[in-house]
């Protein structure tokens, strides 16, 4: 007796489509600081996957454990209790040096505060990861990833004549320059006005629209989640909703 898709494609079976694996996989994770007088719970049973080439907003009031969530997925602290894969490798209780390889190999990070070095021009400061690598091309792989968030008429500018849009622009490249498996940008407007954030969400958009990259981005500010088509809201440590939506743009 044939099977449903046996009938369906005239005897010949059909290989359904692989999805591909997460590229973050959560289950459980729980995160505790203990300040000696008390235990503070930070983290309690998060879950979740997010898959290549989303773009996803994390959300909550202060407090309600974004920042430590975002340390954790970018192997910059470990969970207390639960499972991390990134990228497919088990990471929840990795040590100091195996972590900071895998940050250094699969992680970009954009922060609020821009983190430029006041001497050096864009194209030196997008150079610095590609150094401490050892990478070869370094000034070409530097110059297209200032070309691919719009700053190529800027590389040689220094950070005192770039406007606060275009510094981050520059952590943005800089983070990008070593193709790294995923983005993460905490508060990444944070410190830009309106309209500079809006240019800021246009580059990160292209970033995930046009060239597939993950990211996920933290942020208070509602107007820039909503542009993204998946939204985790975070409330005392918990999942309080994980919405996914087609008004988003990215």
């Amino acid at each position: 007796m044939k099977s449903r898709r046996d009938q369906s494609s005239g005897g010949a079976a059909t290989a359904a489509p692989v999805r591909p694996d997460p590229v973050i996989r959560i289950a459980d994770l729980t995160k505790t600081y203990d300040t000696g007088a008390t235990k503070v719970p930070a983290l309690r049973g998060v879950s979740f996957q997010i898959q290549p080439g989303e773009m996803v907003a994390i959300v909550g009031q202060s407090g309600s454990g974004k920042s430590t969530l975002m340390n954790i997925l970018g192997c910059l602290e470990v969970p207390t209790a639960g499972d991390y894969w990134l990228d497919g490798e088990y990471v929840a209780d990795l040590g100091d040096g195996a972590l900071a390889k895998i940050r250094n190999a699969k992680i970009g990070f954009v922060f609020q505060s821009y983190n430029l070095l006041p001497r050096l021009n864009a194209l030196e400061q997008v150079k610095l990861p590609l150094i401490y690598r050892r990478a070869r091309r370094r000034s070409d792989l530097a110059q297209a990833a200032l070309v691919r968030v719009g700053l190529g008429d800027r590389m040689h500018h220094t950070p005192n004549r770039l406007s606060g849009g275009q510094q981050q622009r520059v952590a943005i490249a800089r983070a990008l320059v070593t193709e790294p498996e995923i983005i993460l940008a905490d508060e990444p407007t944070g410190n830009l006005d309106s309209s500079m954030s809006l240019e800021i969400m246009d580059v990160i958009s292209r970033l995930n629209s046009e060239q597939g990259m993950t990211i996920v981005l933290v942020t208070h500010e509602h107007e820039i989640a909503a542009r993204c088509r998946r939204v985790i809201t975070l409330h005392d440590g918990r999942i309080a909703s994980d919405v996914r939506s087609d008004a988003g743009e990215c």
